[in-house]
């Protein structure tokens, strides 16, 4: 499998997507081409000392990059021939099975929907972001690529995140909510109302009604469906509290010896709760709806989020849900 990776995508770009490309590349088996500035390239392997391990991979030559300050549509327009838009087209060419960015979401998503183009009969490409809950990990879809929405809209959202959920990350029978302010059927604004009709009568997907935010982390729901902007409020401060109660935990363990000396009977489980609370665990987000599979990476990700998110990356790839999705949207008249 061959993998296309954004080389200067992302805040810790170039110097900690090549480590986590390396690591995937030997402990996943599979192939990376990457797509970037080649002198800068080599020049980041000789410092980090991974010159051989480079050499293993395909480089698309490119000398632009987009920031995160560039409008997105800058990757069809003024920087098409950045990291982002050129990784883009290889894929739409079929010069790799899949393309990974840690770069500029808003770009990201006008990539993959005019350079990759959407499977016939998907409304809207979404960010279908996987985040751990106390009991396992959920999805949030849309975590922030359709701001404005449709009714019918985030019914393919529930759709397509229930099957993603059950091919990519093995969940039986993924119960799917709709974020709400209530989890009354008659709760929310008209969005809200419409949407939850059509997941209702959904077949297919096993609907439980809305679900409230405070829910979420015990995990009422396996697919959690909302608009972008709903979704990406939801998502920010989800990694807000999860970073800040791990901060407030540190804190009370290093506050004197005797907390120090507690801490390190509990080292284990601590790291453990750690490890469950972690949105690194997942790497990003499946961007749910393009012709060719397209994961972004968190914008902050070290070497190990690169790692698993191109391990989802690959799982995406071998579950056979591009090919299920061109069935579930596919026009009725067909």
């Amino acid at each position: 499998m061959k993998i296309i990776v954004d080389a200067f995508g992302g805040d810790n770009a170039p110097n900690e997507i090549l480590l986590g490309c390396v690591q995937a590349m030997e402990e996943l088996g599979i192939e990376i081409v990457l797509a970037g500035d080649r002198a800068r390239l080599e020049a980041a392997a000789k410092e980090l000392g991974i010159t051989e391990a480079l050499g293993k991979m395909e480089i698309l030559h490119c000398g632009d990059t987009i920031t995160m300050e560039d409008e997105p549509v800058s990757v069809i327009r003024e920087k098409s021939e950045s990291s982002m838009a050129v990784g883009l087209r290889a894929l739409a060419e079929g010069k790799g099975d899949a393309f990974a960015s840690a770069g500029n979401s808003g770009a990201l998503v006008v990539g993959a929907t005019m350079i990759v183009k959407r499977i016939r009969g998907v409304k809207r490409v979404s960010f279908a972001a996987v985040m751990p809950h106390t009991r396992g990990f959920f999805m949030l879809n849309d975590a922030g690529a359709n701001v404005d929405c449709r009714p019918e809209m985030l019914l393919q959202f529930g759709q397509l995140g229930s099957e993603y959920m059950k091919r990519v990350m093995g969940v039986a029978d993924p119960k799917v909510g709709l974020l709400n302010v209530g989890t009354e059927s008659h709760k929310g604004d008209a969005l809200r109302k419409e949407a939850h009709g059509l997941l209702a009568s959904c077949p297919g997907i096993h609907f439980v009604g809305n679900v409230e935010a405070r829910d979420i982390p015990d995990g009422v729901a396996d697919v959690v469906v909302t608009d972008g902007f709903t979704g990406n409020v939801a998502l920010k401060m989800f990694e807000g509290v999860a970073l800040s109660l791990m901060g407030m935990v540190k804190g009370i363990f290093k506050k004197n010896m005797k907390n120090k000396l507690a801490a390190g009977l509990v080292y284990g489980d601590l790291q453990a709760m750690k490890k469950q609370i972690d949105y690194n665990e997942y790497g990003g987000a499946p961007i749910i709806g393009a012709s060719k599979p397209v994961f972004k990476i968190h914008g902050s990700a070290k070497a190990a989020t690169v790692k698993n998110a191109l391990r989802l990356t690959k799982s995406y790839v071998e579950s056979g849900f591009q090919e299920r999705v061109a069935e579930i949207v596919r026009p009725k008249a067909e």
